[in-house]
C-alpha cells in the first residue's frame, strides 16, 4: 500500500498543532502560581520529595492496573472492537484496530473522548457542591478519569495498555499531557525518542519507570487550590444549590480533560502514522 494524501494531511495537521501548542506561553496567573509552587517545594527537603514521588508513582501504577482490570474497562474495550467492526468485520482484538484508516480511528477516538469529557463534567459538578467527601475524592477522581482517557485513546489506535511496555508509555503520555503547557514539549520529545527506539518485548519494559516529578506535581497542587475555592463557594447558594461552585467545578474539570485528551490524541495519532510510514517504506 502507498502513503495516501489523507494520511499525509493528517500528519501535517499534527505537526502544525505541535508548533502552535508548544509555542504557548504561561499566563501571568500561571507564572504567579509557579513561583508560589516553587517557593513551597523549596521548604521540603530532597529526601522527603523523593519519597513523595515514589509514593505517587506507586499510586499511579496501581490506579492504572485497577482501571485496566475493571469491568468498565473490559466493557469499553468490547465497545471499541464493536465500533471498529462497523468499518472492518475482521477485527478481533485491540491490535487489529491498526487495520483501520487514520480517519476511522480518529472518529472512534473522538467518540471515546466525548464520553470522558461528559464524565469529567459531571464529576466536577458534584465536587462543586462543596461536599467534603466529594472534594476529598476530587483529585483521585480527576487522575483516574484522565488516565482512563489516555488508555482508551491508546487502545483505539491499537496499543494494548495491558502490556507492561504500553502501560508505561500510557503513563508517560498521561504525565506529558497533564504537565503545564509550557513544559509539555520536553515530555513530548522524550516520548518520541523512546518510541523511535522501539520495545523488543512488549511484556518487558527497560526504560525509566519514574513518572511523578517536580513539574508534574503542579497539576495536583492546582486541583488542591481548586478544592479550596469550591469550599469557599459552597455557601453561595441559589435556592439552596451552590450553583457557582457547581459551574466552576464542572468547567475546570471539563477543560482539564479536554486539554489532556487533545495532547494524548495527537500523540497516539502521530505514533500510528509514523509507524505506518515505516511499514510502507515511505
Amino acid at each position: 500500500m502507498v502513503w495516501t494524501e489523507r494520511e499525509e494531511r493528517r500528519l501535517e495537521e499534527i505537526k502544525q498543532w505541535e508548533k502552535e501548542h508548544f509555542a504557548q506561553h504561561a499566563t501571568d496567573i500561571e507564572r504567579t502560581f509557579q513561583k508560589w509552587y516553587e517557593y513551597q517545594l523549596k521548604t521540603v527537603d530532597s529526601t522527603t520529595r523523593n519519597k513523595m514521588y515514589s509514593v505517587i508513582d506507586s499510586v499511579l501504577f496501581h490506579m492504572h492496573a485497577f482501571i485496566q482490570n475493571s469491568q468498565s474497562q473490559v466493557d469499553a474495550s468490547n465497545r471499541l472492537l464493536t465500533d471498529a467492526r462497523l468499518f472492518n468485520p475482521e477485527i478481533e482484538q485491540i491490535q487489529d484496530m491498526k487495520k483501520l484508516s487514520v480517519d476511522q480511528l480518529a472518529y472512534i477516538a473522538d467518540q471515546q473522548i466525548a464520553r470522558q469529557k461528559m464524565v469529567s463534567l459531571a464529576q466536577g459538578g458534584l465536587s462543586g457542591t462543596g461536599s467534603l467527601l466529594l472534594l476529598g475524592l476530587d483529585i483521585p477522581a480527576v487522575l483516574a478519569i484522565n488516565l482512563r482517557t489516555v488508555q482508551l485513546i491508546a487502545m483505539t489506535y491499537g496499543y494494548p495498555v495491558s502490556y507492561p511496555a504500553e502501560m508505561m508509555i500510557a503513563l508517560k503520555v498521561f504525565h506529558m499531557a497533564t504537565l503545564p503547557k509550557g513544559l509539555q514539549k520536553q515530555g513530548w520529545v522524550a516520548l518520541e525518542e523512546e518510541i523511535s527506539q522501539g520495545h523488543e518485548h512488549p511484556y518487558f519494559y527497560e526504560g525509566s519507570e519514574e513518572v511523578a516529578d517536580l513539574n508534574w506535581l503542579q497539576g495536583p497542587m492546582k486541583q488542591m487550590v481548586k478544592g479550596t475555592v469550591l469550599m469557599m463557594l459552597r455557601k453561595k447558594v441559589i435556592q439552596g444549590i451552590p450553583l457557582f461552585g457547581i459551574a466552576i467545578g464542572a468547567s475546570l474539570n471539563y477543560r482539564f480533560t479536554r486539554s489532556v485528551s487533545e495532547s494524548a490524541h495527537k500523540f497516539y495519532q502521530k505514533r500510528f502514522l509514523m509507524e505506518l510510514q515505516m511499514e510502507r517504506g515511505v
